[in-house]
């Protein structure tokens, strides 16, 4: 290839504009950089290891064990100075350990526990990243709504600075006109300030810099998630909700714990090997070497411990209440969350409905001002609230739009069923920046 053609292709290259970064993108980055989600997959490691270390407590354990001593013994018999040393293999197999037992079950839940609290930490990642997007998108625009007002304004001050000069209006519209445009420009910097702290909380959880982000379409086909019936996701919720369920494994995990604690009482049974050779150099007697071999089964019965198994019994009674109240509070929170959720989808829906029409009607108002004004029958005031009605329903109408999605995933979050799917279904709504 040429050398210029190809000096070419790399320039039209470079000179491509970056493609938007979509919800799930975005989402994607969030996965690999926020500090919240990654002690949560820490803590799910850490817990992935008590069922092997509860599983040690029921397999074989060995030990090896050596020694090499000086020995300076005086008695009434006179004083002997010697050497030994020595080494032992000892060995056991547990046969019957209730509470290792127990412990192992337990263990295993505890892993199922620690799972459900990893995807309750990616459910508020999707929730929180969802919700980062959308603020960065509305600061946009409510950016172009004031900008679009502000140029809108600026061309209603240069008509009514040119109507005082051929003596068709007065300086009250001259300064009207300039007080709307000041508080215009004031608006217009607090909102890219707005943005600017928008985008550095976005790029606080994904660690990249953003520069442009899929808007969402101008007429998004907004639906109720199915089915559209409160009481079933509120049935759903009871089941699958994250809470609930970390709930009811921390209730199993705390029967297990009476369970272990009563089998402090049971006796235990070890199947027991060793081999050991010792030497000890006696200068009185000579040399005296010594090897033995000892296989057996170890039997021991606890009669009295102070009253301590008594006890951790009924701490873990008192415990496996706390868990049980635990639970039922959060299946009636998973039940209000679930309905308060539902409700506000169904709210947001309308809300949204309601404000397209809003937005139509401000659209109608503003051309009618428009040629009112014209007309004489009205004034410059009168266009500029119709202009500030209109931006005021447009940044109305695109929060009602965030609203409602943020709703939805709070609702099948609510129901246990969220998931980076859902993040792909709200994606289909979205376009390249404009």
């Amino acid at each position: 290839m040429k050398p210029k053609l190809l000096c070419f292709l790399l320039a039209s290259a470079f000179s491509l504009p970056a493609s938007a970064d979509n919800l799930f993108e975005v989402y994607r980055a969030a996965l690999t950089h926020d500090a919240g989600y990654a002690a949560a997959q820490a803590a799910y490691r850490a817990a992935q290891e008590k069922a092997p270390q509860a599983r040690a407590g029921l397999l074989p354990n060995a030990s090896l064990n050596a020694n090499m001593r000086h020995n300076d013994v005086d008695t009434s018999l006179g004083s002997n100075d010697y050497r030994s040393w020595g080494w032992s293999v000892n060995a056991a197999q547990p046969i019957y350990r209730g509470q290792n037992w127990v412990a192992y079950d337990q263990a295993k839940v505890s892993v199922q526990l620690a799972e459900n609290q990893l995807r309750s930490a990616g459910q508020d990642l999707i929730l929180r990243t969802a919700r980062a997007y959308f603020d960065v998108l509305l600061a946009q625009d409510s950016l172009e709504f004031i900008r679009a007002q502000k140029a809108a304004i600026a061309e209603q001050l240069a008509a009514a600075k040119r109507n005082f000069e051929v003596g068709t209006a007065t300086i009250t519209d001259t300064h009207e006109a300039q007080a709307r445009f000041d508080l215009a420009t004031a608006q217009e910097i607090a909102t890219q300030n707005e943005l600017e702290i928008r985008r550095r909380a976005l790029h606080t959880l994904t660690g990249k810099t953003v520069d442009t982000l899929a808007s969402l379409m101008p007429d998004p086909a907004l639906a109720v998630p199915a089915p559209a019936d409160i009481e079933e996701w509120v049935s759903r919720s009871q089941s699958d909700n994250l809470q609930v369920r970390i709930r009811q494994q921390a209730k199993r995990i705390a029967d297990h714990e009476i369970e272990r604690a009563r089998r402090g009482h049971h006796p235990t049974l070890d199947l027991t090997a060793s081999y050991s050779d010792n030497n000890n150099q006696n200068v009185g007697i000579g040399t005296i070497d010594s090897k033995a071999t000892v296989v057996g089964l170890e039997f021991a019965l606890p009669l009295y411990q102070g009253g301590l198994v008594s006890s951790q019994v009924r701490e873990a009674v008192a415990n496996q209440e706390k868990a049980r109240q635990e639970l039922e509070d959060a299946l009636r929170s998973a039940a209000l969350q679930t309905r308060q959720a539902y409700l506000n989808v169904a709210s947001t829906e309308a809300q949204v409905k309601a404000l397209e029409a809003a937005l139509a009607s401000s659209r109608k108002s503003l051309e009618s001002t428009q040629l009112g004004l014209e007309v004489g029958v009205r004034t410059n005031v009168d266009v500029l609230n119709a202009q500030q009605q209109l931006t005021s329903a447009k940044k109305d109408l695109a929060a009602a739009r965030y609203n409602f999605l943020l709703s939805v995933l709070n609702l099948k979050a609510a129901a246990g069923s969220l998931s980076a799917a859902d993040l792909e279904e709200i994606d289909r709504l979205l376009v390249a920046a404009r």
